[in-house]
């Protein structure tokens, strides 16, 4: 169940990477956006290559990372 859910977040949060603009992803290339959208498709059309570590490491590092940094970026 934590699996599935893990992977749902990435699902979620490359969805909504998908719908923001060009510009704003040029304009902060600290953000992973393309990583987030790389990983959303990986896990929702091919999820049996996708290695649950991977995804549980990348929740636990690179997600938290990144909303820091996408908090700074709506404060402004």
């Amino acid at each position: 169940m934590l699996q599935r859910a893990a992977q749902m977040i990435c699902v979620n949060l490359g969805e909504a990477a998908k719908r923001l603009s060009l510009e704003v992803v040029e304009l902060h290339p600290d953000i992973r956006f393309g990583l987030m959208i790389a990983l959303r498709d990986k896990v929702a059309h091919g999820y049996r290559i996708v290695d649950p570590q991977v995804i549980w490491d990348t929740i636990a590092t690179a997600v938290p990372e990144d909303i820091a940094r996408v908090e700074v970026l709506l404060r402004r």
